[in-house]
């Protein structure tokens, strides 16, 4: 199996990342071997190196194509919509994330395996950077509390997924009405004092 006829490298490569997406969370990292997915993808060896100089590489390229992208999406659906209501629904899906399985191996890997673990950082980094973002947008619209640090609440979101990813529900689970109720709470806690007074004033 070499290059398919008709088929661009682009479309080989995101053959490529569908099959690593599907065959790591199947089998995990340790459990995958390069032939696995180049056979999943119904490509030669040759041709998966011809696009990525390693698995770790092809890794977190499968993560960055194919993990989960809930608040992008809702983001994306929704634009106008508050940042804290966008990370209250995000969270609220958490304790489901589909392919929860991809950033967990990425996770777990990168605490022994070095070559795993340097892309790791760089994808956790991406998303933390773009968090932080979302977070100043939010206090520029007057949402999030200028008092909260923009880095700290990215933080915050990035353990509750990451955390999501190695905790399924099959490990434990939660109400879903119980655990949109502590979110909003959470959420209302960073917005502007005087919104809060607000929300909390006698009516």
């Amino acid at each position: 199996m070499g290059r398919i006829a008709g088929v661009t490298a682009a479309e080989t490569r995101e053959r490529l990342l569908h099959a690593a997406a599907e065959v790591f969370a199947r089998r995990g990292y340790e459990g995958t071997r390069v032939t696995d997915i180049a056979s999943t993808a119904g490509v030669s060896n040759g041709a998966l190196y011809a696009h990525f100089a390693s698995k770790a590489e092809l890794l977190v390229a499968a993560l960055r194509a194919h993990g989960p992208r809930l608040l992008a999406d809702l983001l994306a659906a929704d634009p106008d919509r508050p940042v804290m209501d966008l990370l209250v629904a995000a969270g609220r899906r958490l304790p489901r994330l589909a392919k929860s399985s991809l950033i967990a191996e990425a996770l777990v890997t990168a605490r022994r395996d070095e070559d795993v673990a340097r892309p790791t950082r760089e994808y956790v980094g991406e998303r933390a950077d773009w968090l932080t973002e979302l977070a100043r947008v939010a206090q520029s619209r007057g949402e999030l509390d200028s008092a909260v640090s923009p880095d700290a609440l990215a933080h915050f979101c990035l353990l509750l997924a990451m955390g999501s990813a190695l905790i399924t529900p099959e490990m434990h689970t939660v109400d879903d009405e119980e655990w949109t109720a502590l979110l909003t709470r959470v959420g209302a806690a960073f917005a502007p004092a005087d919104t809060t007074a607000q929300r909390e004033a006698p009516k």
